[in-house]
């Protein structure tokens, strides 16, 4: 089975200490949301990338176990830690804790599943990514949680049929898989760029843009795009305890995950019984803005989670229920 890859990013900064909401979460309207959704309390998101910083002090209580799929440093499965960066920084705009300093995540009260499937340099098998998502969708905790959302901002330039079959395998078990775009983007909207899991119509595909709403020039457009989340200049955990700015659509993937973690929680609540995955993206796509870009760039738009609320409140009626 062929190799797969981080999907490429830039480091822009990096910091020892912070203390302040992202402008990624802000911008997604996340806080506005948290009430609502109990910050995502109880749910699980596997995220499958070099491993998540397990001493990290925004995320060591948020992270409930793992397994290391990777060669990384000759581990065993127990080996799970991150030497890259790259998966603690999306771990951290999951669901970084909301302990009084360092950043916080879209869903702060999540849970998170440390899956590696790739090594210190971002580098591993395809095999070790269906190995991670079989993984993530027969995993059950110790309270007897199991996985809702994968998130995934790695990728590959061919289509594999058992990598296929693992993601249609977590789709059918009500889990969402929320993939990056990838970062092929020629700036040219009228080229597609593909990269898989990405492309697959089953995975939630997420490209980027900046904080002013424009396309980042990285970005891939292709006709499976779903929406678009921050993925420029973004803050969020990272190695020995630090921060750093990142850009990719890897970073604006994390966003999506955290949201349907939100997202889950609401309607779940509000239904009373478990939602299936199709449910997920429905509310997911109810809380959408278009921002003008074409479809093959933006999908159904930035993610906006106080859309719904908003609206009621310009329309002087309450929220339908979920």
């Amino acid at each position: 089975m062929s190799d797969v890859r981080l999907i490429p990013y830039k480091v822009e900064k990096r910091f020892r200490t912070m203390s302040n909401v992202p402008r990624g979460i802000e911008m997604v309207e996340a806080p506005a949301f948290w009430n609502e959704a109990g910050k995502g309390s109880g749910h699980v998101t596997a995220v499958i990338d070099t491993g998540i910083s397990l001493n990290h002090p925004d995320l060591e209580d948020r992270i409930v176990g793992g397994r290391n799929f990777s060669q990384d440093d000759g581990g065993g499965p127990d080996s799970y830690d991150d030497y890259n960066g790259h998966g603690t920084h999306v771990a951290g705009t999951i669901a970084a804790a909301e302990n009084g300093s360092g950043v916080i995540g879209v869903a702060p009260e999540a849970k998170l599943l440390s899956l590696k499937a790739l090594d210190q340099n971002g580098g591993g098998s395809m095999q070790s990514v269906v190995d991670a998502i079989d993984y993530a969708v027969d995993w059950e905790g110790a309270d007897g949680e199991r996985v809702r959302v994968i998130c995934m901002s790695l990728g590959g330039p061919e289509d594999i049929p058992e990598l296929h079959e693992a993601v249609k395998r977590a789709v059918s078990e009500r889990i969402a898989v929320v993939v990056a775009a990838g970062n092929e983007g020629d700036g040219n909207l009228d080229t597609d760029e593909f990269a898989y899991p990405g492309a697959y119509n089953e995975v939630i595909q997420v490209g980027a843009v900046n904080f002013q709403g424009e396309l980042t020039e990285f970005t891939n457009t292709n006709d499976e795009i779903d929406l678009v989340a921050p993925g420029h200049n973004i803050l969020s955990t990272y190695l020995d305890g630090g921060y750093s700015e990142l850009s990719g659509t890897s970073m604006a993937a994390p966003h999506v995950a955290g949201a349907m973690v939100l997202l889950l929680h609401w309607a779940e609540e509000g239904f009373g019984r478990r939602i299936s995955e199709a449910e997920m993206y429905a509310q997911l796509i109810r809380r959408t803005t278009p921002l003008g870009h074409p479809l093959t760039a933006e999908g159904n738009g930035l993610l906006t989670l106080g859309l719904v609320e908003r609206i009621a409140a310009w329309t002087g009626e309450q929220p339908a229920a979920p």
